[in-house]
């Protein structure tokens, strides 16, 4: 793939990330294996609410090809083959979940020095077309997505956005709802490792005259321990411990408080991801 422009589904994905990964409210346990043919098995298991749900899933690498497939409890199979350079500068994703036949999708990437596209159609009778370019170099890109459903003949969605990138900081800015919301981000690395890092995101609806502002960071207490903490300005204050308890296997603890309703229980979740 060249070095060009990220696709438009990666801008404001750095904040997105940091301000929300890990920061769980339920019990989550995976374990993965490998083998020498290349296979990855996970096994997932996830209790929330008292509810007890689960998968398996195994992915299997063999050159330019990655064959994903995923069994829940409920039966649903959802199986992903990706194909990469099957065409030059190209990756190709073909997905669908079973028993939901209608749940089919191509997607194809195209990547190019100062640009990339992408295009997703669903598989049915009346598919939905999404399609989204950028322009611009691995520091400044320009992009828009629109999506447009051909049963109903009109647009679902458009948006614009542009990210700036520098060594220590990552700058982004998406137009989206159709023009009714505007999400303004910004990170920054502390450090020339970039393992402390804050964030800031702000976003406004017009139609509502609502705004959301959250702040964050992730700082490394060791080199197996990662603290991560979040707080908006609705009073949801959120944090997290991340430690490698042994290579490759980490425990997350995570919680949220609501400071405006002290009076209410705090939310905790608990994350253990073991790999070989």
């Amino acid at each position: 793939m060249s070095k060009g422009p990220v696709l438009f589904a990666d801008i404001g994905k750095k904040a997105k990330d940091l301000l929300t990964k890990d920061y769980n409210s339920d019990q989550r346990l995976s374990v993965s294996t490998f083998s020498d043919a290349g296979v990855a098995l996970t096994s997932s298991a996830v209790k929330k609410g008292g509810l007890s749900t689960g998968d398996v899933a195994a992915l299997y690498m063999y050159k330019n090809t990655i064959f994903d497939v995923k069994i829940d409890t409920e039966s649903n199979i959802s199986t992903t083959l990706t194909f990469t350079d099957f065409l030059p500068s190209t990756k190709t994703i073909a997905s669908i979940k079973f028993p939901d036949y209608n749940s089919g999708k191509l997607e194809v990437q195209y990547f190019h020095d100062r640009a990339s596209f992408t295009t997703a159609v669903a598989l049915n009778q009346s598919p939905a077309i999404d399609v989204t370019a950028t322009i611009g170099t691995p520091t400044i890109a320009f992009g828009a997505e629109a999506g447009y459903d051909t049963t109903l003949g009109s647009f679902t969605k458009y948006t614009a956005g542009i990210s700036v990138t520098k060594p220590d900081s990552y700058t982004s800015m998406i137009l989206g709802d159709k023009g009714d919301s505007l999400r303004a981000s910004y990170v920054h690395h502390l450090d020339l490792l970039k393992k402390s890092t804050v964030a800031g995101e702000i976003t406004r609806r017009f139609s509502t005259n609502e705004n959301t502002l959250t702040i964050g960071g992730s700082f490394p207490v060791d080199h197996l321990t990662v603290v991560k903490a979040k707080l908006n300005n609705h009073g949801k204050l959120g944090a997290l411990v991340q430690h490698e308890v042994i290579p490759k296997s980490v425990l997350t603890i995570s919680s949220e408080v609501d400071t405006k309703a002290l009076d209410k229980s705090p939310r905790f979740g608990l994350a253990i991801a073991l790999k070989p």
